[in-house]
């Protein structure tokens, strides 16, 4: 195979808000962390440990607004994508580096603002993927028709 990949998925919980900076031609660029954590037991004193790592997350236009609108510090979402490395130079003189998840695809999988709607306030719960790049609708798939078995569960 002669190809190349760079894709990254990531399920995980916003350590921040979603930071905006909008552009001059109406583009605009949101960025946050991700925590992912890795669990296990330490096989020698049988204690839990948890290992947290924190990713640079780079979302656009209007994604990004739907991020900053929706998401708070501490929700979980699905975020898929590709890696980015940058580098600059740091005020000290010093390059600095960075890389960064930039967005194709999210989902939001509890936000602060669902937990609202369960207990009866009204807020928007995501149920689909937001997709950054537009995508053909995808069916979807009919009910199977009821057996005539199951209609003998009916109370009438």
């Amino acid at each position: 195979m002669s190809g190349t990949l760079n894709k990254v998925m990531l399920i995980g919980h916003l350590g921040d808000e979603v930071k905006m900076h909008y552009f001059e031609g109406g583009g605009s660029i949101g960025r946050f962390p991700i925590a992912t954590n890795e669990t296990y037991t330490n096989k020698s004193t049988g204690e839990r440990v948890t290992n947290t790592d924190w990713h640079n997350v780079v979302v656009r236009n209007k994604a990004a607004e739907i991020c900053e609108k929706y998401l708070s510090k501490g929700d979980k979402v699905y975020v898929e994508g590709r890696l980015k490395n940058r580098q600059w130079q740091g005020e000290d003189g010093n390059t600095r580096y960075s890389t960064e998840v930039h967005v194709q695809e999210f989902t939001f999988l509890t936000t602060k603002k669902e937990g609202m709607q369960n207990n009866g306030g009204s807020a928007f719960a995501a149920q689909k993927p937001a997709s950054i790049e537009s995508k053909a609708p995808s069916k979807a798939s009919a009910p199977a028709p009821a057996s005539p078995e199951d209609d003998d569960d009916l109370p009438f």
